[in-house]
């Protein structure tokens, strides 16, 4: 990774919504954060009123995932990108729901700074939900699949 492609990963950041980025690759690892949702001086009033209106969202998705983690377990994102659940737009899925899925079988794709990154299976289990939609920006650590372990 050279130095260019660093420092368009860090516009890409700071222009984003994300508050952390963590990327390794090869013997380089890249650790990003910064404070999001914090106004400056001038806004301050403003700020209250949008920090309030997403909470009924925030804690509706809260109890989802409290309600999901009774029956499962996650497999997330290893990086930021956009997450495809096939090879290409005219190939089938890798995995569906109810699908048995092998360790090291590859589950889904993440595209991050035009490199396709294989999502593999950590251990054999049985997809119980897919969280992502094809095409959707993710974060790092960002639930895709809920599975059971088999």
């Amino acid at each position: 990774m050279d130095f260019k492609e660093i420092k368009e990963l860090i516009k890409i950041f700071d222009k984003s919504g994300l508050s952390k980025f963590k990327l390794k690759k090869d013997d380089v690892e890249i650790t990003l954060r910064k404070e999001i949702g914090q106004a400056p001086a001038d806004s301050a009033q403003s700020a209250p009123q949008a920090a309030a209106l997403p909470a009924p969202q925030a804690a509706a998705k809260e109890e989802n995932l409290e309600a999901a983690k009774k029956k499962g377990e996650y497999i997330t994102s290893p990086m930021v990108g956009t997450f495809y659940r096939a090879p290409s737009p005219d190939s089938p899925p890798f995995v569906q729901v109810g699908d048995t899925v092998k360790k090291g079988q590859t589950i889904g794709i993440i595209e991050a700074m035009k490199i396709f990154n294989e999502i593999e299976a950590e251990f054999d289990c049985k997809i119980l939900e897919i969280l992502v939609e094809d095409g959707q920006p993710v974060e790092y650590d960002m639930p895709l699949f809920l599975v059971e372990r088999l």
